[in-house]
């Protein structure tokens, strides 16, 4: 018996309300999968060990770090990557995000607007403090964060 290899395992989640079922290792990272399987490239691979949140997703119902969530750890989630938001246009979150110049590079963009997605969906009128620990996870080297909270201000009418 070869210890070695990882056996694959069928695995079935929802992603953006699809029902999805993959083979893989147990292994294999979400961001991954949501990159290399499902071609959800909107989810960003950064620093790989959790502390960027360029890779944030909601998995039931909670903000997660795609890059430290596990095949195995999917089985029967329900997932959201930033391609959830927009269908027909921008989510409000994406449009005040482009109103309030919240991006330059836009790298660690998809993180963001997941992480505030998921405070508003629990709070619709977050107290600065509460949008700064939602956004502690997410690191963003360009903005300097004031224009993120130029966008929170602008979806909770705070102006």
């Amino acid at each position: 018996m070869d210890t070695n290899k990882i056996t694959e395992k069928t695995t079935s989640f929802k992603i953006n309300g699809k029902l999805i079922e993959l083979t893989l290792p147990p292994t294999f990272r979400l961001v991954d999968i949501l990159r290399d399987c499902l071609a959800l490239t909107g989810t960003k691979i950064a620093c790989e060990v959790g502390r960027c949140g360029a890779c944030s997703v909601i998995m039931n119902g909670k903000l997660v770090n795609s890059c430290l969530i596990m095949a195995y750890q999917i089985e029967d989630a329900e997932i959201f990557s930033i391609e959830s938001l927009a269908e027909d246009r921008l989510h409000p979150i994406q449009e005040a995000f482009l109103q309030a110049g919240a991006l330059q590079c836009g790298y660690c963009t998809p993180g963001m607007v997941m992480a505030l997605k998921s405070l508003l969906d629990e709070k619709e009128q977050p107290t600065k403090e509460e949008v700064l620990t939602a956004l502690s996870g997410n690191l963003c080297r360009c903005t300097g964060y004031e224009g993120i909270l130029r966008a929170v201000d602008l979806l909770t009418q705070k102006n």
